[in-house]
């Protein structure tokens, strides 16, 4: 990546975790307003990351629930098979 996107997506994933810590949702949406004031190009990286980031935090969530309900399904059915046989 360019320096652009390299500042963009560490500034990106510093302002998801300000965002979460401080419980603020619109502080991702402030900050790229501050970073657009100065720099339309920066925002939109920053804003691609941001996005980005947050599917794939979302879809890694999405695979792990989907992961411990099978491993649990399949603990299941193992404690059922050995209390039956």
């Amino acid at each position: 990546m360019g320096i652009t996107e390299d500042l963009a997506d560490a500034l990106a994933r510093d302002a998801i975790e300000a965002a979460e810590v401080l419980e603020d949702d619109l502080l991702i949406e402030q900050v790229a307003k501050t970073l657009g004031d100065s720099s339309t190009t920066t925002q939109e990286a920053f804003l691609t990351a941001v996005r980005v980031r947050l599917a794939e935090k979302r879809a890694r969530k999405f695979l792990e629930t989907k992961l411990n309900a099978a491993l649990k399904a399949r603990q299941t059915a193992g404690d059922a098979g050995r209390a039956n046989g």
